[in-house]
């Protein structure tokens, strides 16, 4: 890559044919915190991943709306000596593309595993893995974290009596499946607030619910929570909101399966619709759901499958429901989570056994490998930093 080159990538700018940079989080022992990789959205990677922060099990990572913090849950059970997780804050060097650490404060739960942030930029909501919990942590002006001002636990949202976790093996699950994982317990594997900002929505994969909370933004604390099932032993994952801010979809880890809802904003309710298959109808045996991904047209839905190792590709017709029209292979092993970049051309998958992130071309929605590797260790989530 040419000097000139290199600035250009540098300045993070994103357009059809220019160059951004994408932040990579990883998993230990082989992954040391966050990398950095150059992309060049026409063709390619430009670099191989270099560490820009080291920081323990970075295994989610958010930009604030202007691209000049960027947040990461740390994946641990114990922080300060504490039972607890933790999420770190760092401010972004914009010529450099560095990270300079700004705090790190606990996550109010054990094994944190995702973050969203609140349209306001004012509030992160933490989905505590562990210990099956969604905490609220205010953010300062400067961008740092300040300590939780609420914690819930997935299992009070069903009332007087608590939530109970669903069945070891899903129902809808292909034949054959051995996909079992953590229903020993309530596991909150996403949280994040809905287009409005006036509800919270946790993904508990081991109780098999989508738990809806009311969020007071005047006081930073969640209330009223209802939920909605998952098919038995289905092990919801993570969700996203199509751009209409109606359509819900949510990824079923265990069963291999998408769940679409339609979101009331209204009374914040969850009504289910359909539920489908991420893996081909002759599929037979043991694979893993990780992530889901809207196309910024919101023509075009995208699953991720572990051990089968591929990208399912739907349509969603009139009425939102989703269409399986295909596959493509990762070129990898084990894809955790991937990321379309903002101008909706450019895919990359992070294969976290194989260690490395795999480039694909976006043509009306289909994928096409672009012959690019970019070696990473054990990556497991991806953020473009946009101009």
């Amino acid at each position: 890559m040419t000097s000139k080159q290199r600035s250009n990538a540098g300045q993070g700018t994103v357009s059809g044919t220019g160059w951004l940079r994408a932040y990579v989080g990883t998993y230990a022992p082989k992954g040391q915190g966050i990398y950095r990789i150059d992309v060049d959205v026409a063709n390619g990677f430009t670099s191989e991943a270099s560490l820009v922060a080291a920081t323990p099990r970075p295994s989610w990572l958010a930009f604030d709306e202007t691209q000049r913090i960027l947040y990461a849950v740390n994946e641990v059970s114990a922080f300060n000596g504490e039972p607890t997780g933790s999420v770190s804050a760092f401010a972004v060097d914009v010529a450099s593309g560095g990270l300079q650490p700004i705090n790190r404060m606990s996550s109010g739960g054990t094994i944190p595993v995702h973050l969203g942030l609140h349209p306001s930029g004012r509030f992160m909501l933490v989905a505590n893995y562990g210990s099956g919990s969604v905490a609220v942590l205010p953010l300062a002006a400067d961008g740092s974290l300040l300590d939780a001002i609420d914690v819930k636990l997935d299992a009070d949202a069903c009332g007087d009596t608590p939530c109970q976790p669903g069945p070891d093996h899903a129902v809808k699950a292909p034949p054959g499946s051995f996909a079992v994982s953590d229903h020993d317990a309530p596991h909150a594997h996403m949280a994040a607030f809905d287009p409005s900002g006036r509800f919270a929505i946790v993904n508990d994969l081991g109780l098999d619910r989508s738990i809806v909370w009311r969020f007071d933004e005047r006081s930073g604390t969640l209330s009223q929570p209802r939920s909605v099932s998952a098919s038995a032993g289905a092990g919801p994952r993570h969700f996203v909101f199509h751009p209409n801010g109606r359509w819900f979809y949510s990824i079923n880890e265990e069963a291999s399966t998408i769940a679409f809802m339609v979101w009331d904003e209204a009374s914040g309710t969850l009504t289910p619709q359909d539920e489908v298959q991420t893996l081909p109808p002759s599929f037979a045996g043991t694979s893993f759901a990780s992530e889901i991904l809207l196309s910024p047209d919101g023509r075009t839905l995208y699953g991720l499958n572990r051990l089968h190792d591929s990208i399912a590709i739907f349509t969603l017709d009139a009425q939102g429901r989703p269409q399986l029209i295909g596959e493509e292979w990762t070129r990898g092993s084990y894809p955790r989570s991937a990321s379309i970049d903002p101008s909706g051309r450019l895919m990359l998958v992070c294969n976290e056994r194989s260690d490395h992130i795999t480039a694909f071309r976006i043509d009306e929605g289909t994928l096409h490998f672009m012959g690019q590797y970019a070696a990473c260790p054990s990556p497991v989530v991806l953020a473009f930093a946009a101009a």
